[in-house]
């Protein structure tokens, strides 16, 4: 199995991007990125519930006879963008002009679609000093109802690490559930790069070391992931999408223990002072 997609490399279509459950070779998590030059696009979700996410550009959603005006934003680097969610078993239009993000779970229960306001999405700083990041918390268990999807955003600053100490939600066991997840990348910059670690065990090995950039992809079926280290002078943002099989909707991680006392170091120390790098309001050119 690859786990490293580099940008273009599952393009079909309208769609820059194709990750489904087959492509990646597990049960539940999907990403499409959908591309528009003001047309529109109408599919079905199927089994599946997702958000309509911009990650450039602004668009309408028509879901269930309702439509949905997402003001989105220039780039992921700008703002914190507004979002809408569209339930299994419909049918769904998008028209505008950007590129959007089509996070997805594999589910059973067929919620409502729903407008998701920037003003609402929980904005939140982890870790410390040279391992600071930003987590715009857009579906998470705690900010967003769904059934099964958990997707949120990791914005860190170039020089940075993020996704550390690294770790992993591959067993279901108090403090851990599992999850299949997706990492999109986008870097700053035309020459904006960043790399990606993921590595299992004797038992369930898996080894990723990958130099990444815009539109690259890396999944993760199983093992510890991390560190995300953003390039000095590059900043890094990543959409992370998650769902599993467990009965909870959770998000329950371990640490490596190896590096797990990282956490400690941090007691104190204040937080990167170029975070938040995007807020709700769009940054100015």
């Amino acid at each position: 199995m690859k786990h490293h997609l580099p940008a273009g490399s599952t393009a079909d279509g309208p769609f820059g991007l194709v990750v489904t459950p087959e492509v990646a070779g597990w049960d539940r998590s999907g990403l499409r990125v959908l591309e528009l030059s003001g047309s529109g696009h109408t599919f079905g979700t199927g089994e599946f519930e997702m958000l309509v996410l911009p990650l450039s550009g602004s668009c309408r959603v028509t879901c269930d006879g309702r439509s949905f005006d997402v003001q989105g934003r220039r780039s992921v680097f700008s703002r914190v963008t507004d979002f809408v969610y569209v339930p299994r078993d419909s049918e769904v239009t998008v028209t505008g002009t950007g590129r959007f993000a089509l996070p997805a779970a594999r589910c059973e229960n067929r919620l409502t679609p729903r407008y998701g306001p920037a003003g609402d999405v929980p904005v939140e700083l982890r870790g410390a000093g040279p391992a600071s990041r930003q987590v715009n918390n857009l579906c998470t268990p705690e900010a967003f109802e769904a059934d099964r999807l958990i997707a949120c955003e990791v914005l860190t600053p170039g020089g940075c690490w993020s996704s550390y100490p690294p770790h992993k939600h591959d067993e279901d066991r108090p403090g851990e559930c599992v999850l299949e997840e997706i990492y999109y990348f986008e870097v700053s910059g035309p020459s904006g790069l960043a790399y990606q670690r993921v590595y299992g065990t004797d038992e369930r090995p898996v080894e990723v070391l990958a130099e990444v950039r815009g539109g690259d992809v890396v999944l993760v079926p199983h093992g510890w992931h991390g560190p995300s280290m953003a390039a000095p002078g590059y900043d890094l943002y990543y959409l992370n999408v998650m769902a599993g099989p467990s009965p909870e909707r959770a998000w329950l991680i371990c640490d490596d223990p190896a590096h797990a006392g990282v956490r400690a170091t941090w007691a104190g120390r204040p937080a990167d002072p170029r975070l938040p790098l995007t807020s709700t309001m769009e940054k100015a050119t």
